[in-house]
């Protein structure tokens, strides 16, 4: 489900917490913004699913990674598929 902001809403509430819409969207952004980092992400980093690593050290079609799985035996740093 995708969230937009309403420019009538808050995006805080009075306790000046985030509100629900804003707190997804801001999760639902961050998954636009790829991870880069040297290296198989697969058991070293953590991430929600479908999140992007790009592997800044790789070689021709050996740099993009998508999290596929949101986690393995409940750990959250593999789930990594290179695509």
């Amino acid at each position: 489900m995708s969230y937009k902001l309403n420019v009538g809403q808050p995006i805080v509430e009075d306790n000046l917490t985030m509100s629900q819409a804003f707190r997804q969207f801001t999760q639902e952004a961050s998954l636009s913004i790829p991870i880069v980092g040297t290296g198989s992400p697969e058991g070293v980093v953590e991430a929600v699913q479908y999140s992007l690593y790009l592997d800044s050290s790789g070689g021709a079609g050996a740099i993009q990674y998508r999290k596929m799985l949101p986690n393995i035996g409940g750990n959250k740093k593999q789930g990594w598929i290179l695509v």
